[in-house]
């Protein structure tokens, strides 16, 4: 029987972390085990990807060791203040190898904002945290680091009619392209019914591209999403949400799903469950 949504996810996930961690140094492994049971496997995966930059700094910059395997824990406590500092500014712009279209090696400019640069160093805190409460540091200089502060960013929300003149857009395809007015006559009911869905419930596009077939509650008018940390909980939709739902799961019983796929409610034209990039 497939995997639900989330579990699949998860298993993705954990897999890709173990990939990851074959470019940090060894230590770091018993700081993943560490929080293990207290961490989302899309966070930890954000932790490595900051960790293999943070070391990077520390081989490239400040010349601690001659190859990013060599690392131990004790080399953390040689760094002071000021190399934290150092590494919050290099944060701010700096250049990473990447392989080009022909596999030659490019050197990409990253410009970081202070939003990207309050996760970074959020994750050394987390880090440097761990590792000092299991003795493996004698001293947690990150504590001492004072986060960028973030500018509050006013949300943005549409108003009825704009709620109502974006599903029309989306039900008649006006404007489209000739090539995207074929793609829109193929998934019209399909995206006219996740758009209601979202914007009806609030729910998350993760959420959306989650939702099972079985997930549906016609009787109640409700559809079962998992939260952050596998919580289950019902949201409840209008009875125009449900119109739209309904006129899609009539035209999916056509389809037939991929291997694996059996369950999604919302299938991509590869009839395979939806991403959240593809929604994007």
């Amino acid at each position: 029987m497939p995997l639900q949504y989330h579990l699949e996810l998860d298993k993705q996930n954990t897999l890709k972390l173990r990939q990851l961690q074959k470019d940090l140094p060894s230590f770091c492994a018993s700081f993943f085990r560490g929080i293990d049971q207290v961490t989302s496997s899309r966070t930890k995966i954000a932790y490595a990807y900051d960790l293999k930059v943070f070391f990077q700094f520390l081989l490239e910059e400040k010349k601690l060791r001659s190859d990013i395997y060599d690392f131990e824990a004790r080399d953390l406590d040689r760094l002071s203040l000021v190399d934290l500092e150092e590494y919050m500014e290099f944060l701010k712009y700096r250049t990473k190898k990447k392989t080009g279209k022909e596999g030659q090696i490019e050197e990409v400019e990253v410009l970081n904002h202070n939003k990207s640069i309050k996760r970074k160093i959020s994750s050394l805190k987390s880090f440097f945290g761990y590792l000092y409460k299991t003795e493996q540091i004698k001293e947690n200089k990150t504590a001492l680091l004072s986060l960028p502060k973030l500018s509050q960013e006013e949300i943005v929300r549409m108003d009825q009619g704009e709620v109502a003149q974006f599903l029309d857009q989306v039900e008649s395809g006006e404007d489209l392209s000739k090539k995207e007015k074929l793609y829109h006559e193929k998934n019209q009911v399909r995206d006219l019914a996740m758009m209601q869905l979202m914007l009806g419930t609030g729910i998350r596009v993760s959420e959306c591209v989650g939702l099972n077939c079985s997930d549906v509650d016609f009787q109640n008018n409700a559809i079962r999403i998992h939260r952050k940390g596998g919580k289950e909980v019902s949201i409840y939709f209008s009875d125009e949400v449900e119109q739209g739902l309904r006129a899609y799961m009539e035209e999916r019983k056509a389809k037939i799903p991929a291997s694996g796929h059996e369950n999604a409610l919302f299938l991509s034209l590869q009839n395979k469950r939806m991403s959240v990039r593809t929604v994007e």
